[in-house]
């Protein structure tokens, strides 16, 4: 328990959670068992029974832009104004495995997030902050695992503790396919490497969540909250049985399976979507692969604000609607939050912008109460109806999902859910269910039925124009630059052989993640180690929908 005034803001003393008064009122109060304790089973009310009061959510800003230097400075203002881990935003080069002087990086390189060329860009990122001092999590999939090798490059370079390295890494594929659209390869061989990182992690680096299943960016895409849940808690269970499949004890490597989640406008039900995605996770976990282990059946998640719910106009407003969705996901019980900035509809964030977000959640952590007392929704005849709701639309996802797959029979080889998600990648299902539901949003906009202020309502405004962000173009110059010295100054000979060595284990069974460190060891870039693999797996090309 931390060392914390526990009590109201006229001093009344408060429990660290709710419910019935006695055994009694539980069993007579109907469904209790599905609600039940924080830190019971199925933890819809939380992993822990003191919620806050034994820890606070981690305050992990999502920043990068520009250059290493220029992001390692945002970095150290970030952590000296009281963040408690970093979360690397990368740039869309660097998203797509490609190098910022590879002729389809040009006018991009720096601009929605940091150019990352090779284990050099790391050590600059990260001078001066001790990686296994800070938690770290990477926002990327399609070239994951080869930054993540140039991390622990980076961290053996500063001499720290590998097997003390701790954060998150999204390496997440199966949302590439369903929305965002950053992949580099066809779903097996993405998976593959999801398979060797999740081995090497669990013998090398256990503190380290190799995987973190994404439903933000299906969620921005313009799905529904019910939608977002089921089509990130199916492609957990993929992931589950990915790691099953490769012969790990579930036990041992589903405690490192981590989640990320949006937090959008409507306050209640987004609530009900966290405290739904922990219950349906335990009950799946126990009851259908059978994990024992109460770590194994937790629901750890990460949770970041709406960029999409973000304006334009009157770009103040935003710090309302962004403390709104960052109430959501503490009362929701979220274990990090990433707080949006107000301009991040416009530009990348400015540093004022950047310190109103981090104060934000300050302002819960600190003022509010929030902290006292965990889940103290629970209970809500209104709250507990919406997570029921939730949860029974999650399942009707999933046993269309599990008919996609066929059966048991017709399985892939990795399991039920993963064959019942390739399918319905294959024929675009996600995407066209994903469409339609932001098109009904989208005309109820039109219409006025949904009502966004500054935009189809509350219109006249004194608001002045912002000042925002800006990246120079001689970002991308002297990145290249630098890139083609090292290039220059490198042991070309050591990079060819660490090259050639990943491509002939890639076309073994073996573990590609030490050839693959070897070659971000000699300096080779994320662009060479992804075309060498691109070469020999060939690229892929989304199947035409109409």
């Amino acid at each position: 328990m931390r060392e914390q005034d526990f009590t109201t803001l006229s001093g009344t003393e408060v429990a660290p959670a709710y419910g019935p008064p006695d055994a009694a009122a539980e069993r007579a109060y109907p469904g209790f068992e599905r609600i039940g304790w924080p830190g019971e089973f199925p933890f819809t009310r939380g992993l822990h029974a003191t919620g806050y009061r034994g820890r606070t959510w981690t305050i992990r800003q999502f920043a990068g832009f520009g250059n290493a230097r220029q992001t390692n400075e945002r970095y150290k203002m970030i952590l000296q104004a009281g963040g408690g881990g970093l979360s690397v935003a990368f740039d869309m080069p660097t998203l797509m495995g490609r190098d910022s002087d590879d002729d389809l990086a040009l006018g991009e390189v720096g601009h929605c997030g940091v150019a990352i060329d090779s284990a050099a860009d790391l050590d600059e990122l990260f001078d001066g902050i001790r990686l296994d001092e800070v938690t770290t999590s990477m926002t990327i999939s399609g070239p994951a695992v080869p930054v993540f090798c140039m991390y622990l490059v980076a961290a053996e370079r500063q001499g720290a503790d590998l097997g003390a390295l701790n954060g998150t890494l999204q390496t997440d594929i199966f949302k590439e396919y369903i929305a965002q659209k950053e992949w580099l390869f066809a779903p097996e061989p993405h998976l593959r490497l999801i398979g060797d990182l999740m081995e090497y992690c669990s013998a090398e680096v256990p503190a380290y969540k190799p995987l973190s299943v994404s439903g933000y960016h299906i969620r921005e895409a313009g799905s529904t909250a019910a939608q977002e849940l089921a089509y990130t808690l199916a492609d957990g269970f993929a992931y589950v049985e990915l790691g099953l499949a490769r012969g790990l004890e579930l036990d041992a490597f589903a405690p490192g399976l981590s989640f990320f989640f949006d937090a959008h406008l409507d306050f209640f039900e987004e609530i009900a979507k966290f405290r739904a995605a922990r219950r349906i996770w335990a009950r799946w976990m126990r009851d259908v692969y059978g994990a024992t282990s109460e770590k194994s059946q937790w629901l750890r998640f990460h949770t970041q604000t709406a960029g999409v719910s973000l304006t334009a106009q009157q770009p103040y407003n935003n710090v309302v609607r962004t403390a709104v969705q960052a109430l959501s996901a503490v009362l929701g019980g979220t274990n990090s939050l990433h707080t949006n900035a107000l301009d991040e509809t416009l530009a990348l964030p400015s540093e004022r912008a950047a310190e109103i977000a981090l104060r934000t959640q300050q302002v819960l952590m600190e003022e509010t109460g929030v902290c006292n007392v965990a889940d103290p929704l629970g209970g809500s005849w209104y709250l507990e109806q919406l997570t029921d709701g939730i949860e029974a639309e999650a399942e009707a996802i999933f046993a269309q999902i599990l008919r996609f797959g066929g059966g048991e029979e017709a399985a892939h080889a990795i399991g039920p859910m993963t064959s019942g998600i390739l399918r319905g990648i294959e024929e675009g299902w996600f995407m066209s269910e994903i469409a339609d539901a932001a098109f009904a949003y989208q005309t109820a906009l039109e219409k006025g039925d949904k009502r966004v202020v500054g935009v189809n309502c509350h219109t006249p405004s004194v608001t002045d124009d912002l000042e925002i962000m800006r990246v120079s173009h001689q970002v991308e110059a002297d990145q290249v630059a630098v890139l083609g010295d090292r290039r220059e100054r490198r042991d070309q000979g050591a990079v060819d052989t660490a090259l050639a060595e990943m491509v002939a284990v890639s076309r073994t069974e073996a573990n590609l993640i030490e050839p693959m460190l070897a070659a971000a060891r000699a300096e080779a870039t994320l662009g060479e180690i992804c075309d060498a693999l691109r070469l020999e797996w060939g690229e892929y090309r989304e199947p035409a929908s109409f």
